[in-house]
């Protein structure tokens, strides 16, 4: 026993433990300042100034809302289920935190002599782990919306299952498609791909386009918000909630948003690839920790793009309403999905055969 502990490899435990503090702190930090940065968006587009009260422009207002999260009353309503009400928002937010895993977040540091890459774990599986992780969301949203006892609540929750359901189907139809011109699973594979040649966009324009609209009925952005809809369903799948168990549902719907935008930087645009620079020359010039803080920072920039590209949408479209939802999704995203994946497979037989 104590020989098989001496084996154990340590460093690369703290290595690990010190990638997922470390991711952790800084999805939470994003997610608080994008609510900021969202409330700054919506004054920009509608003439106002937004948060400029607490701080400098406002900077730590993410800071007071969080503190007023934490000091308000915990409520929890007589008749609902209570372990599964607190369950929910937990779930939501492990399945919003989990899906950090597998994505690269920078080429090779250089951690006390050791190389260490950039992401948690490299599985050979790693959009398939994306998609069972994120599948778990929606438990969040439909264990928290019938624990309620809210005749709403649930109907929110009923609107959420359906509408992922729904919209998972095309994303994942267009994944396949870039699939076939990956020919990989694994998120690191992808964007090696991508390094040596010219990004996925470029060859999968159409299915960039629909994993983007599915991306936001996955993270409940509008306009497919409709589990949130006020107009209709009074406050939503979190009616019954206060404190930070709604903290908890807010902040997941934010991490999701900035885990999916990653995603779509990672799959379609290079992940993170600095655009018209040679690696290898850059890393021989500037070292093995420069090189990745400029490539982690060129990713962030592109996840910024698509958060604002987020908040911009949802200050722009209205929602839609539940039918027009569900035609969308399964009568225009699936059949152009299915055409594109057959074309892309088409294309590449095509080649093969030449």
């Amino acid at each position: 026993m104590y020989s098989t502990l001496l084996a154990f490899d340590w460093l690369f435990l703290i290595e690990k433990l010190v990638l997922i503090v470390g991711i952790i702190s800084v999805s939470l930090g994003i997610a608080m300042y994008e609510t900021w940065a969202e409330r700054k968006v919506a004054a920009v587009m509608q003439d106002r100034r937004g948060p400029n009260r607490a701080g400098p422009f406002g900077l730590f207002q993410p800071l007071a809302d969080g503190l007023k999260l934490f000091m308000k009353e915990e409520i929890i309503p007589n008749t609902s289920n209570k372990w599964l009400f607190v369950l929910g928002p937990c779930l939501a937010m492990l399945a919003a935190m989990m899906t950090s895993a597998v994505i690269p977040w920078g080429g090779k540091i250089d951690f006390f002599g050791r190389e260490v890459n950039l992401q948690i774990t490299d599985i050979n599986i790693g959009i398939l782990y994306i998609f069972a992780v994120v599948s778990m969301g929606i438990y969040g949203i439909m264990i928290g919306g019938w624990a309620s006892n809210n005749k709403f609540s649930l109907m929110a929750a009923l609107r959420g299952a359906s509408q992922v359901i729904s919209y998972e189907l095309p994303m994942g139809l267009s994944l396949i498609a870039l699939l076939l011109v990956t020919g990989s699973l694994k998120m690191s594979a992808i964007v090696g791909g991508q390094i040596d040649g010219v990004w996925n966009v470029v060859y999968q324009p159409l299915g960039f386009l629909i994993f983007l609209i599915c991306a936001f009925a996955e993270c409940n952005r509008t306009p497919f918000d409709l589990p949130e809809a006020e107009n209709e369903l009074n406050f939503g799948y979190h009616q019954e909630y206060s404190s930070m168990k709604l903290g908890f549902y807010l902040f997941a719907e934010y991490i999701n948003m900035f885990i999916s935008s990653a995603v779509m930087a990672t799959l379609y645009f290079g992940g993170y690839d600095i655009p018209g620079v040679n690696d290898a020359q850059l890393t021989e010039k500037v070292g093995l920790n420069w090189m990745a803080f400029f490539q982690g920072a060129v990713l962030f920039g592109k996840i910024i793009a698509f958060i604002l590209l987020f908040m911009w949408v949802r200050w722009t479209i209205p929602r839609f309403r539940y039918d027009q939802l569900m035609h969308l999704g399964w009568k225009r995203l699936v059949p152009l999905a299915l055409l594109n994946m057959i074309i892309t497979a088409a294309v590449i037989l095509y080649q093969l055969k030449k």
